[in-house]
């Protein structure tokens, strides 16, 4: 995963240990007060809470210790690769598009971050400028063509 996604999984993880857990926390502790805990809906909500928070915690430890950062601004070459920023035209409209290679984790197609194991990404691996590539995508076939390969 790129430095920024990393980043970004710490940020989430710090969130949800020293704000969310405290809160629901406190919430359990404030539906205890209110007596019956069978039929009552508030602790039965905060100890669902509590289950997804911690879960989540549980994953993103989990992705974190196991994660490998690559710094792309280290990055370099005229080749397709993990952290590339790739500028490319649609050889059907013409439009021109620009797509980051990130992990999983870190992928969001609307704001041009796509994943390494997308389809698009899987297409343009090793290509370089001026080549065309066809993707198949869930909503069918797209031809492009690389006008930039950069790293940031």
């Amino acid at each position: 995963m790129t430095a920024a996604g990393h980043l970004a999984l710490e940020d989430e993880l710090k969130r949800r240990q020293q704000i969310e857990r405290p809160r629901i926390i406190q919430a359990i502790a404030e539906a205890r007060s209110h007596g019956d805990l069978s039929e009552n809906a508030e602790y039965h909500s905060a100890k669902e809470a509590q289950s997804l928070n911690e879960g989540r915690i549980a994953e993103l430890e989990d992705k974190l210790s196991r994660s490998e950062v690559i710094d792309v601004s280290k990055l370099s070459g005229a080749t397709v690769m993990f952290g590339a920023t790739v500028t490319l035209i649609d050889e059907d409209t013409e439009a021109e598009k620009t797509y980051q290679i990130v992990g999983e984790t870190e992928a969001d197609v609307k704001s041009g971050r796509v994943s390494i194991t997308s389809p698009t990404a899987r297409a343009l691996i090793g290509k370089k400028v001026g080549d065309t590539v066809e993707v198949t995508t869930p909503g069918g076939g797209k031809s492009y063509e690389i006008l930039k390969v950069s790293f940031q």
